[in-house]
Formats: C-alpha cells, structure tokens, sequence
C-alpha cells in the first residue's frame, strides 16, 4: 500500500484566503490522492457560515480543526483589518503549536504550509522539523513586488507615491508609487513595518506556491527563478478559483439576472461590480450610473450602498440595499430597458460564463481577475485597495486586456470618462484587440491545468518532492 504523504496547512483569517488555500488542497489531493491535508483554521470571531459551508465540500482526505477563535474585542480598537487578521494568527500560534504537536504523535506531517497573512506560523515549521511552504494566493506580479521590497526599501529615502519615476521590478510591467500596494503608502506606518518584516520572512521558506500560471504572467516568474535572484522556490500553480461568498436571498437575485441575460444580444452587456466588499462613495455611484446610462450600452450592476471606506462591505452586513435610496433619481425608471441593477451579490461565475456578457467593469481583486480570463471577458479596471492598482496596471499596461479610466483630480472618475471607457470595450476596434487577447488568456488558463499543462507540473515536481522525504 502507496505511503500517505501528510501535510499541515495554515489558512489567513480571512474567507476568501481560507477557500483559496483549501482550493489548492483539493486540486492536489485530486492530482496526487497519496496525500493528506490537515488544515488548522485561525478564526477572528466565530467562522462565518460561509466557511462552515465549504468545508462541508471538502473530500475525504482534507480534514480541518478550528483553533480556538480570537475575540474582535480582545484586539486594539480602531486598527486596519489586516492587522487585525494578522494579530489573530499571532495569538493562534500557541494553539497551533498544540495541534502540531498533537498531529507529530499520530500522523508526522512532512511540511507546513502557510497563507501569506500567516506568516507568523512558519517559526513552528523549523520548531518541528518541516518543510516550510508560503501559499500565496494573488499574482506572480505582486509577489514580485513584496520579494523586492527590502530593496527598494533600502534605496528609497521618500514615500514611494513621490518617485519621480515608476518602480521597476524585475520582470514586471514599470508601475508607479501610487499604484503599490496600500501597506507601502505610508512608510512610518505600522501597517508597512509589519508588511516589510512578513516579506523577509518569505525568503527563508522552502517554497512559495502562488496563484498564476506560467502564461499569465511569464516575465515575472521567470526573473522570480533566475538564477542568483535569491529568491525561494517558486511554484506557480493557478488558476485556482473561489467561489463567491452567498448570502440570503440570492439565489433568487441569482436567477433573476441570468434570466435577463438569457433575453439579451451575445457580447452585449456590460457587467459591473466591485468584488465580495467593495464600495464606493456617493459622489462616485452617481457618477457610475450617469455613466452607464451615458453610454447607451446594456448592463448588469451588482450594486452597494455608499460608503467613504473603499472596503466596507467586507465588515458590515449589507442586507435588505434599496438601491433608489442612494442611486440618481429617476435612474432606475430610465434605465429599465438598458440595464438590471442587483443589490449586494450575484452569481459571478455564472454571470462570467454568459454569452451575454462581453465586457466585465472590476475592482480589480486578483480571483475576479483570473475568473474573467479563464471566461474570456476583457475588463475595465477599476481597482479600489490592497494590490488591486497594480493588478490594472498588469490589466492594463502588461497584458492589454483591460482599459483603465482617468481618475479626476478629485479623486472621482466622472460620468463622461466611464462612458467613453464603455464605449471603447464594448464598440470600439481597441475592445475588439482587447477581446482577442483575453480569449488567448483564456485558451491558456485552461490549458495550465490540463494534464500535461504548465501548473499540474509545477504541482507534481512539489509532490515529487514532499514524497521524498515523507
């Protein structure tokens, strides 16, 4: 009987980074069903019911233990979410140094592998002996970036958005200081200490497994392996997909669109929406929809309440939306025949997946990213926080598959620009050079996974090696 190869993982506190390394595990237990995966579960606050949910789905070879979970109000008040997320681990770790324990008794694993936001964990790898792995689950791009850091920070006296010139990582599309990821816009902030700390941690791992594939982001990957570039393993093993987080009602609003996508011309409509938590200001939505309404195009907007944080909705409940209380007047009456407006959520991979849509307006988060390539969807790049400026620069700039609008100085794209972006995608010979590019992404996001395709080898040389030395 074939030896189990036994790996522990370690997930951030966060849903979507939870799906994504569980994600990971079920496509290598599938490739590779000799190992077991034991995934240890920090919580801030009790696991949503969307985590419980999924790990309802997981095969018979993933098991999972929730670590005692962490008290909002225990934690300094007023802090960034990130840093809540990262203080939740740091007090996990006695509790995962229990369970390893625990775990080495009955069933040795032969690694650890941890989130990104989980750094702190790795210190136990060493503690018992294992191969220490970072799962990274956004792109070749942004890791790049991270790994270049004490670099940058070492030759940099002023705050990166001051450069008079853009940041040139190795591999990478040039982008500019203001389009770094948020932890690095104020370098005396605790926030960037804590960011520069976690990256050189990265550099002492055995691996790190990242969520790309080799013909997304070639360039990238490739300096990130070139010899006497310093830098760990690294396994590209995208695309890895997330389902969305649903909540009540949706599968009415779910069926409802799809049924109004049924009725609409191919490549017609235009597909709005800011991701699991996204919002936008008031100012700004009524400029959106004055813009969509502008254009004269079909849409479909999955629409949030104003808020003055970018990332609101990922911490306040935002059930029961009346889109009329927030939306221009008589906007909603106007446009009844151009377009549908959704509150909160909707069935995104479905919508995706449609032949209805031919132009997908994003936040820019790096799954919706890899969701529209691997459906073949060009984009509008509408980034918001976290790494999502550089994604649309990689969007926009790199890959040419995205168009990015001028932003006014007021910090507010205005009606005119998003019309005449709309316009461009879904009418103009740029969308259509925009459309061919993305369905060659496409045919090669697909392709990556197939059995002899770049990532599923990537996967099995990581395989390969852990089963050595179980």
């Amino acid at each position: 009987m074939e030896k189990t190869v036994h790996i522990a993982i370690v997930p951030g506190a966060w849903y979507s980074h939870l799906v994504s390394i569980l994600q990971f595990s079920k496509l290598l237990v599938q490739l590779h069903p000799d190992f077991h995966v034991t995934c240890l579960i920090p919580t801030l606050g009790s696991p949503s019911s969307a985590s419980k949910s999924f790990l309802q789905t997981l095969p018979s070879n993933i098991n999972y233990i929730f670590l005692p979970p962490v008290n909002p109000k225990d934690l300094p008040q007023g802090i960034p979410i990130l840093s809540q997320i990262h203080l939740a681990v740091s007090l996990s770790v006695p509790y995962l140094h229990q369970a390893l324990k625990s775990l080495t008794i009955r069933n040795p694993p032969v690694a650890l592998v941890v989130d990104s936001l989980s750094a702190e964990a790795l210190d136990l790898a060493k503690e018992f002996n294992l191969l220490s792995y970072v799962y990274f689950p956004a792109s070749a791009t942004t890791l790049s970036s991270y790994l270049y850091l004490p670099k940058l920070d070492k030759e940099t006296s002023c705050e990166y958005k001051d450069l008079p010139e853009p940041i040139q990582v190795p591999g990478c599309v040039p982008f500019h200081g203001r389009d770094f990821v948020d932890q690095a816009q104020d370098r005396s902030s605790q926030t960037y200490k804590f960011l520069l700390e976690r990256v050189k941690r990265f550099c002492y791992v055995d691996g790190i497994l990242f969520n790309t594939f080799l013909e997304i982001e070639k360039c990238p990957i490739e300096a990130l392996i070139e010899e006497g570039s310093g830098n760990p393993a690294v396994y590209p093993v995208g695309p890895i997909i997330i389902q969305t987080e649903t909540k009540s009602g949706d599968d009415v609003n779910g069926l409802e669109c799809l049924a109004w996508l049924d009725n609409q011309q191919p490549c017609s409509v235009l597909y709005v929406s800011f991701g699991g938590g996204g919002t936008l200001s008031q100012e700004q939505i009524v400029e959106l929809a004055l813009g969509l309404e502008l254009s004269n195009h079909k849409f479909l907007w999955i629409v949030r309440a104003p808020n003055s944080s970018v990332d609101a909705a990922y911490f306040s409940a935002q059930d029961d939306v009346d889109p009329s209380q927030f939306l221009p007047y008589g906007f909603l009456e106007r446009t009844k025949e151009q377009g549908m407006v959704i509150p909160s959520w909707a069935p995104q991979i479905q919508i995706l997946s449609h032949r209805s849509v031919g132009g997908f307006l994003s936040h820019c988060g790096w799954n919706s990213i890899l969701e529209s390539v691997m459906h073949g969807v060009p984009l509008i790049t509408w980034p918001l926080f976290a790494e999502q400026r550089m994604n649309a620069v990689l969007l926009s700039e790199g890959l040419k598959v995205g168009l990015r609008p001028r932003v006014h100085e007021n910090g507010i794209v205005e009606r005119v620009e998003v019309s005449k972006m709309i316009k461009c995608l879904m009418e103009g010979e740029e969308g259509r050079n925009l459309r061919r590019r993305i369905h060659q992404l496409k045919e090669a996001a697909n392709s990556a996974l197939k059995e002899d395709g770049s990532s599923t080898k990537t996967i099995s040389q990581l395989a390969l090696k852990l089963r050595n030395l179980a």
